[in-house]
């Protein structure tokens, strides 16, 4: 879970580059996971950079996706970070909005 939570925090650092006040924010909390009706751990990253558009937001988990420069990622990171999340028993989910950032939520079941 170390590797996930370190995977997310690069991506969050990675969209704000070149954004003046830019904010990342982690917060973990005891709740209940909406869809499986289980207590879950739910460790949220959040940003305020660019977002993710709409139309690509179901493809961020699939392997080798990338919207950064070749020189600047592999698109493995949230393929694998998803891997280990549901080899755990968890899931991410992902709230973007452009221009207003992201939030990336972790659930790890109790």
């Amino acid at each position: 879970m170390e590797q996930v939570i370190i995977n997310l925090l690069l991506n969050a650092r990675d969209a704000l580059v070149g954004k003046e006040n830019g904010r990342i924010g982690v917060s973990a909390d005891m709740e209940e996971d909406p869809e499986d009706n289980v207590p879950v751990i739910a460790v949220r990253v959040t940003d305020n950079g660019q977002g993710i558009p709409q139309n690509i937001i179901n493809q961020i988990f699939n392997p080798f996706f990338t919207t950064k420069e070749k020189t600047r990622g592999t698109g493995l990171g949230l393929s694998v970070s998803l891997g280990i999340a549901q080899t755990h028993g968890g899931k991410i989910k992902v709230s973007s909005e452009v221009g207003s950032g992201s939030v990336f939520t972790l659930l790890i079941p109790l």
